[in-house]
Parts: structure tokens; C-alpha cells; sequence
């Protein structure tokens, strides 16, 4: 049975008070099925201060949302703790060693990517994309952020735009979360 994948996400943050990560409502079974346009794939976890959003495989990710928001607990709210905590039990226990997906989580102060490869990466910059159409809205989001006066929320719903006029795995259909 083929699994059913998620696909794009972009985060920006301009400064602490701004701050953003969207998707698209894309999700896709195997190559060509379309199962769904309205996904939402981006969430606000831990009491409104961090977050979220998955491209990779919809009952992997969630799974991983969950047991990250456990680790940001267990960690009062450490957002790279508890991103290192998640990516060394994902990494390491048998069960969780095959889920596929990406992560990324974002509070006022860090951005990191969270690979089931236990790597945990804070981008040099202050925007990521993951996901089939990661590479576009990326390019995107470097463009905007870098050469306009846009903010975070406005940066992130034009590069995920970007990206589903290129991405056959990536639609129009957005979700954005602000801090």
C-alpha cells in the first residue's frame, strides 16, 4: 500500500515579534492521486509558543508532533533540547527508526529542521522549506526576505504561491501560523 505524503512548508522569522511557517493542503498517494487539498500541516503546539509543520508521510508526522510537543514538556520549552531529545529517540528506537518525514519547529528565538537521520540543523538564515516544493519556496523565501520589506506571514504565503505554480505536489491551498 502506498503511504500518503504531505508536502511543502516554509518558515520565516524577521525578527522575535515576527514570526511565520506555512503549508499547503496538498496531500498525495504515491506519484499521481491527489487524496486531499485541504490538509493543514502546520500547528501552534506548546501553549502557543512554538511552531510546527511536516512534509513526508501525514501518520509518521503527526506522530512526531506529538512526541516532539512531549519533549518541549519534558524540557520547560527548550526548543533545541527538545529537537535533540526527539531526532536521538527517532533515530534510535527501532519502531520510530522508519517513520518518514521532516520537521520544522520555530519559537521567538530558534528555527531548526528535524530529520528521522537524528540530525537537527538551525539554518543559517532566517527561512527554511522542506517538502517536494521545498527547493522553490526556499528560493523564493531567500529572494523575498532578502530584497522586500515583507513581513514573515506576507513572505511565507508568497514563496508556498511560488512553489505550487512549479510543484505538481504542492497546491495553493495555505495554511499559515504566526507567533
Amino acid at each position: 500500500m502506498q503511504q500518503l505524503h504531505a508536502t511543502t512548508i516554509c518558515a520565516v522569522r524577521r525578527s522575535a515579534d515576527d514570526v511565520a511557517i506555512g503549508g499547503d493542503g496538498q496531500v498525495t498517494m504515491g506519484e499521481t492521486a491527489i487524496m486531499k487539498n485541504g490538509a493543514v500541516k502546520v500547528k501552534k503546539i506548546f501553549k502557543g509558543k512554538v511552531l510546527t509543520g511536516f512534509a513526508g508521510s501525514v501518520a509518521d508526522a503527526f506522530s512526531l508532533t506529538d512526541k516532539f510537543e512531549k519533549k518541549l514538556e519534558e524540557h520547560g520549552g527548550n526548543l533545541k533540547r527538545a529537537a535533540v531529545d526527539l531526532a536521538q529517540l527517532w533515530r534510535g528506537d527501532q519502531g520510530m527508526r522508519s517513520l518518514e518525514a521532516l520537521m520544522i519547529v520555530v519559537d521567538r528565538d530558534q528555527m531548526l529542521i528535524i530529520s528521522g537521520n537524528g540530525e537537527v540543523i538551525a539554518p543559517d538564515q532566517d527561512f527554511v522549506a522542506i517538502g517536494s516544493g521545498g527547493n522553490y519556496a526556499y528560493s523564493a523565501a531567500n529572494a523575498l526576505f532578502n530584497h522586500t520589506d515583507m513581513n514573515a506571514e506576507e513572505i511565507v504565503r508568497e514563496s508556498l504561491r511560488i512553489a505550487s505554480s512549479i510543484c505538481v505536489y504542492t497546491n495553493d491551498h495555505i495554511t499559515v501560523e504566526k507567533l
